[in-house]
């Protein structure tokens, strides 16, 4: 399988090292790997872990002189100590290819309400566009007990999903996944492939290992089910030892994937038409009717009019001048912002609106044909 968008997670045992510094020779060493997948064109967006282990020793938390569990308002504190050293690392780390990357602080509501999901997907995108790397990590310092990820495996698993990702690395402290913990069990068997998590692959999980790691194989396997659910294929391996992804695609490093039985974009469709209720609808002309079926986005010169009330992110229903339902989709604008536009040209959105928004009234990305379904 051609690997195109890829979510890369790196693990708090990976960024830093038993002293609680960061393991800049190897982030280095991982830098320029991925660096050498984005020269084949492979879109590249990291998940870090690491602030909130790279912060606790200078707020006076680390683990030698705190023998207990940490609170989560020290938790948010050393974090926010953390991640400006976080990101400074990686921006070093990549300088020297002349990569620049971009802060992204996601909580659980950002991934799983429409209008937010849609604004981060675009946010996202758009870094990507513009030839910087996105580096992403949980809001920890504002997240609460009740709405945070809780752990970067999930968070990975969530953007992938997000961004339609076709694949998924956790770069973790084991290189994949075994019937029983290889630590502690010398019987234990390598798995090398999933194609379907069982009751007996989610017992094979177990906990974490104490240290500066908060995830375990319960949270990868919990990853992997995300992952596949849309079309993202998912890999563990091993990440302790330099140049990790080059090893990867030379094959000569033992990993785990878990394979999915659909593609990234058919998941997304089906969670579009199965999961949400339509707010409004977009009357299309002819032509526009003629585009969508040629599989392409719908542009406002082809909307003639809107009902209903809806938001940024709503689904509505696509309908013909007769009134023949077509589709839905999620609406890119704001039901008077679409009332402005529709039958415009998108280079008017900005003069019209005041900002430059999307091109598109609903992105084929976002859309689902009654005929496709």
């Amino acid at each position: 399988m051609e690997q195109k968008k890829i979510i890369i997670k790196i693990g708090s045992a990976l960024i830093a090292d038993s002293n609680g510094a960061a393991r800049i020779a190897w982030m280095a060493a991982l830098a320029t790997d991925i660096a050498a997948w984005r020269a084949k064109g492979r879109e590249v967006i990291i998940v870090t872990s690491g602030a909130g282990a790279l912060g606790r020793g200078l707020v006076g938390l680390s683990r030698d002189v705190v023998k207990r569990t940490l609170s989560m308002e020290e938790k948010q504190a050393a974090t926010s100590v953390g991640q400006p050293i976080l990101m400074q690392a990686w921006q070093d780390v990549f300088k020297p290819h002349n990569i620049v990357t971009g802060q992204v602080l996601l909580t659980l509501d950002d991934t799983e309400d429409r209008q937010r999901h849609l604004t981060c997907r675009g946010a996202i995108e758009k870094i990507l566009q513009l030839g910087a790397l996105p580096v992403i990590n949980e809001n920890d310092t504002v997240s609460t007990a009740e709405i945070r990820i809780g752990d970067n495996d999930r968070l990975a698993a969530r953007v992938a999903q997000m961004m339609s990702a076709d694949t998924l690395i956790l770069l973790s402290d084991i290189d994949g996944l075994y019937t029983a913990d290889p630590k502690t069990n010398p019987d234990a068997t390598f798995i090398p492939e999933v194609k379907e998590i069982t009751a007996e692959i989610e017992a094979m999980a177990g906990d974490p290992q104490p240290g500066v790691s908060t995830g375990g194989m319960k949270t990868k396997i919990m990853a992997a089910k995300i992952a596949m659910m849309s079309g993202c294929r998912m890999a563990i391996l091993k990440g302790n030892d330099d140049h990790p992804l080059r090893r990867l695609d030379d094959r000569t490093l033992r990993c785990t994937w878990f394979t999915p039985s659909t593609t990234p974009l058919a998941a997304r469709k089906r969670w579009i038409a199965a999961h949400v209720s339509m707010k409004g609808a977009i009357i299309i002309d002819d032509g526009a009717v003629k585009a969508l079926n040629d599989g392409r986005s719908l542009l406002p010169a082809g909307v003639k009019s809107c009902e209903g009330e809806f938001v940024t992110g709503d689904a509505v229903s696509i309908k013909t001048l007769s009134g023949q339902i077509i589709g839905c989709g999620l609406i890119a604008f704001d039901r008077d912002e679409a009332d402005k536009i529709c039958g415009k040209r998108s280079d008017d959105i900005e003069r019209l609106l005041g900002y430059a928004g999307q091109e598109e009234m609903i992105h084929r990305d976002n859309m689902v044909l009654n005929k496709s379904l």
